[in-house]
């Protein structure tokens, strides 16, 4: 192995292949314990490097990342920050801070000159002890005040799309405050660069003429340019479009880098004059996402790893400085957030989470800290200290956003958005949510909706819930591409929409993406006071009929009535079948049966199954009270609503053969197997689901709990 390593090729290959395997692999635990990806890189690079592998096993470490590959390593590294930035900067979409200008104006602002008062003043004790000292005091601490005020756009943005609060007025609010954020500390940080770099006040005055004439040339010069080439993009992205932004893009960094303010500001600035209109910027992103955010990041975040020693901090002090440093960083970024979105009119729980997703560094913090260490303004130790801290106040961001922004208070905002219009004083008659999942659903759930609403039309109420699955490919780095929840719901849901409109009923959309939709749809019916929640059956690849996954979920976990539709060509609802035995569950059943019977023409018939050898009057008796109070009316009373009492050893096979006499839908409560009736002479629904010859409603009561 060490023979083939030899190659300068054959190593990066090998490199490569070791860190993206580790990177997707530590990816994976990372998603189970709510982390974004870019924790699992992170701790990636840091596992390659001398902390962990190359303290366990110093002999593999030498052999597949030597010190004599780490300049070419650190190029390739350099080169995907250079087209990352880029993508960070189509992200900063003016039209973000439409209608927030002054709160995320105040709140971004806050959230960096405190930090950066905060940082400067540690930069007083940190100075003497863990600096460079051939750095001047003034860049260290200029730096230091900068690396506490970096808020990480990329990651914010990851956990604001896989906790859906992009299109949430905090989400929203945060995103226009990270942009504002990184535009200011960037132009900081380029200030702190070119200082840095240059050799006395002849020096800082030339970048700084410099810089000013490179601006002007991109807003005057590259902009018009770039704004012709967006009508050549609506009919498709060519290779040659392609080519000529990358070749914009390269020379725009190598002219930021030769003036004395790194290549990344280059990249940066091309990302951010982009026209956003025509679908360029979009094209690019999606050419561009995928390559360098699984093959390029991964190697800056091996490499950054790869740079950092935990084995430094190899004494009390040191790990006190280091505990110091984070609890500077969360409580200048958090506290100063939190202060100005509480004074700009925010709730508590709202300043909160600003002030958490605030606190967010992740990947920008890493890409400043490398710059800090290339210039050998922060040394070593620092370095190290600081990506200990990123990492921290990166990982606390999702469990204590879970804290302060819970999943059920979530849905119920995302539920009570979907409605602008004032709610009717008077509580409708009936309320439905309907949940879609699957197109092959949809015609018996509308069908049995209709059937449900019956007369009562004007007076009920529907909402349609489609949830979607947190997308494999999460769009972190281009988030206005995720379409709005309205967009996306009249999309998914138009031929359900359009059906209940021709019949008469103003059924409402919803529809958000939903790690959790067990949960969410729960949240989702008791904010709307649902009367029962509809959800279709679709039968399992492996195992037999009993309900799994989301619908057993919704029906163990609800406080609504819950109705599984097993739908098998229902086209009307004109004879009811209801299998009944008294326990909450069936009582449910006939409940929806009552319903039918009243604001329909449906006929309606209770079966009771009993034992051979029993008498006949006394369970006829008992059922037919039962009726009488649900129904408010005798049985056969009108001719629609009729008692049928069975003799059987069967009672399954025996509501089999009755569901064979032309019935168009069966309700039945929910079994046993389900954990949810116990039913020692019944009638099974887990069997009549795989053998029911007509549709199959499987209910469960509101009030009958687990």
């Amino acid at each position: 192995m060490a023979e083939l390593l030899h190659s300068p090729l054959t190593l990066v290959i090998a490199q490569a292949v070791i860190i993206i395997l580790a990177s997707r692999l530590l990816g994976v635990v990372g998603r189970l314990i709510g982390q974004p990806l870019v924790i699992a890189e992170v701790v990636a690079g840091i596992v390659l490097g001398p902390s962990l592998l190359g303290w366990l096993s110093p002999d593999v470490v030498d052999t597949f990342f030597p010190k004599s590959s780490m300049p070419l390593l650190g190029i390739l590294s350099q080169v995907g920050l250079i087209f990352l930035m880029f993508l960070v900067g189509l992200e900063l979409d003016p039209t973000l801070l439409r209608g927030r200008g002054r709160q995320s104006l105040i709140i971004s602002h806050s959230s960096i000159v405190v930090p950066f008062g905060l940082g400067a003043a540690l930069a007083v004790y940190l100075y003497p002890r863990v600096s460079n000292p051939a750095v001047s005091y003034t860049a260290f601490w200029l730096f230091m005040g900068i690396a506490m005020s970096i808020t990480a756009f990329p990651v914010l943005a990851r956990i604001l799309t896989e906790r859906r609060l992009v299109r949430s007025r905090v989400g929203a609010l945060a995103i226009a405050c990270a942009a504002v954020d990184d535009v200011t500390a960037w132009c900081l940080l380029a200030f702190v660069v070119s200082a840095a770099r240059s050799t006395g006040l002849p020096g800082a005055v030339l970048t700084t003429v410099l810089a000013l004439a490179y601006i002007t040339v991109m807003l005057l010069l590259v902009r018009p340019f770039l704004r012709r080439m967006v009508p050549k993009a609506e009919s498709g992205l060519t290779q040659n479009l392609v080519a000529v932004t990358f070749v914009l893009l390269l020379t725009s960094a190598f002219a930021t880098e030769a003036i004395g303010i790194h290549a990344l500001f280059g990249a940066f600035m091309l990302g951010v004059i982009l026209p956003r209109e025509g679908g360029l910027a979009r094209a690019l992103a999606e050419k561009l996402e995928d390559f360098v955010v699984v093959f390029l990041l991964p190697l800056f975040f091996a490499f950054s790893g790869l740079r950092t020693e935990i084995g430094l901090l190899n004494t009390s002090e040191a790990w006190v400085m280091c505990l110091i440093v984070i609890f500077v960083a969360c409580l200048g970024k958090f506290g100063g957030s939190f202060v100005a979105a509480r004074l700009t009119g925010l709730t508590w729980r709202e300043s909160g989470a600003i002030g958490i997703l605030m606190n967010t560094r992740g990947l920008m913090e890493l890409v400043v800290l490398n710059i800090g260490l290339d210039l050998g303004v922060i040394s070593p130790l620092l370095f190290t200290m600081m990506v200990l801290m990123a990492l921290v106040t990166t990982f606390m961001t999702s469990p204590i956003l879970h804290l302060v922004y819970p999943p059920e208070a979530l849905a119920r905002e995302l539920a009570e958005t979907t409605e602008p219009q004032v709610a009717p004083a008077v509580r409708p008659a009936f309320t439905v949510l309907v949940c879609v999942a699957y197109e092959h659903t949809v015609r018996g759930l509308m069908t049995l909706l209709d059937a449900l609403v019956g007369d009562q039309k004007e007076d009920s109420s529907a909402y349609v819930l489609r949830l979607q699955p947190p997308p494999e490919r999460v769009s972190a780095y281009v988030p206005q591409h995720v379409p709005h929840d309205g967009e996306r719901a009249e999309q998914a849901l138009a031929p359900l929409l359009e059906r209940s409109a021709a019949a008469g009923l103003r059924a409402r959309p919803i529809t958000f993406v939903s790690a959790n939709p067990a949960r969410d749809i729960c949240s989702v019916a008791d904010v709307k006071e649902t009367d029962i929640i509809l959800l279709g059956w679709r039968q399992p690849i492996l195992g037999g009929a009993a309900l799994s996954g989301t619908v057993f979920n919704v029906m163990r976990q609800s406080r609504r009535r819950v109705g599984v539709l097993v739908d098998r060509g229902l086209v009307t609802v004109s004879r009811v079948l209801v299998p009944y035995l008294g326990n909450p569950h069936d009582h449910a059943a006939m409940e929806l049966a009552n319903r039918l019977h009243e604001h329909t023409t449906a006929r309606v018939t209770i079966l009771h199954v009993v034992s051979p050898g029993r008498s006949r009057s006394e369970p006829r008796l008992n059922v037919s009270g039962e009726v009488e109070q649900v129904f408010h009316e005798p049985a056969s009373a009108d001719g629609r609503v009729d008692i049928k009492v069975v003799e059987s050893t069967e009672p399954t096979e025996a509501a089999l053969q009755e569901m064979r006499s032309g019935y168009d839908l069966v309700i039945i409560g929910a079994g046993k197997e389900w954990g949810l009736a116990e039913r020692p002479f019944a009638v099974q629904p887990e069997y009549l689901v795989d053998h029911s010859p007509v549709s199959l409603l499987v209910v469960r009561g509101a009030a009958a709990g687990p």
